[in-house]
């Protein structure tokens, strides 16, 4: 990896790891054009998740207040019903247990949406490195299917809840939702907003919830793979090119968030949805013809 390949896919990365098109689509499109790592998916799989962990820094600072709030809160709740500081440890205030406060509560969402895509990532974790993960079939098939499948949740989702009427229910949803991100082309953003939707959220709730619920899995992830990267599995020589092209995606990554928060406020995903299909259908028709050829 060179700096220019390095840049290039820090900045496709930080565009489309929140924006929901599929981050890995577009990065193994984009290392298809810059040719980096043909042949060899295992590398490009440790790269695209280390320069993930460049957008996990940009969610980190994004949603700081927010993550300080909903950590501090988790602490002092639970320390307050092991000490037994609060008298009020039953009952419940809607669907939130009434000795949790809001954020304590949004928390255990956070936590128990974790749970599927860390199960199924462990298990099928040699899967997801492989070449099969990289077939442009597979990428084309997704990024349709998706836009459907968003395209439905868009048409009966009620749109009415905001995050802090979330509940269980939400949490595995939504969780099971952003399982389909390990397939490339699916999106994480794009699958958590779609089970979001389905369940009722409004879009920008289901955003900035799918946004809190990609910290555990991103963070996972990305050390995992970097450990990996530095025990052989990226050369040593792309090193510095991917810590620039890391602090590159973080730029871009937030810039990404900030937009598709204002975006969804006044607006639908239909736009994602026709982008999606257009590209989708601009793979496949290309495979079909014979002009690229479906793995790296």
């Amino acid at each position: 990896m060179n700096l220019l390949q390095a840049i290039i896919l820090g900045i496709v990365q930080g565009l489309s790891e929140f924006i929901p098109i599929s981050s890995t689509a577009h990065l193994v499109i984009a290392s298809r054009l810059t040719h980096l790592y043909e042949g060899q998916p295992e590398q490009l799989t440790a790269t695209i998740a280390v320069l993930q962990l460049g957008t996990l820094l940009a969610v980190f600072v994004y949603f700081a207040a927010d993550i300080f709030n909903i950590s501090a809160a988790f602490v002092r709740d639970h320390w307050a019903f092991l000490t037994r500081k609060r008298r009020n440890f039953s009952g419940t205030h809607g669907i939130r247990p009434m000795w949790l406060s809001e954020e304590a509560w949004l928390g255990w969402l956070v936590i128990i949406g974790s749970i599927p895509i860390g199960v199924i990532g462990l298990v099928f974790k040699k899967v997801i490195e492989g070449e099969a993960t990289k077939n442009l079939w597979l990428i084309g098939a997704m990024l349709i299917l998706i836009a459907v499948l968003l395209a439905i949740a868009e048409i009966v989702g009620s749109k009415r809840r905001e995050i802090r009427d979330f509940g269980i229910v939400d949490a595995v949803v939504v969780g099971l939702a952003q399982v389909l991100a390990l397939i490339p082309g699916a999106s994480r953003s794009g699958s958590t907003i779609m089970g979001g939707l389905l369940v009722g959220q409004k879009r920008e709730a289901a955003a900035r919830f799918s946004f809190l619920l990609s910290i555990p899995a991103i963070t996972a992830s990305g050390l995992l793979e970097l450990k990996q990267a530095l025990e052989g599995g990226i050369p040593p020589e792309s090193f510095m090119p991917l810590f620039v092209g890391t602090i590159v995606a973080a730029i871009a990554g937030y810039l990404s968030i900030w937009f598709l928060l204002a975006f969804l406020r006044k607006n639908s995903t239909a736009v994602f949805i026709v982008y999606r299909l257009i590209l989708g259908a601009t793979i496949l028709i290309l495979l079909w013809q014979g002009i690229i050829s479906p793995q790296i």
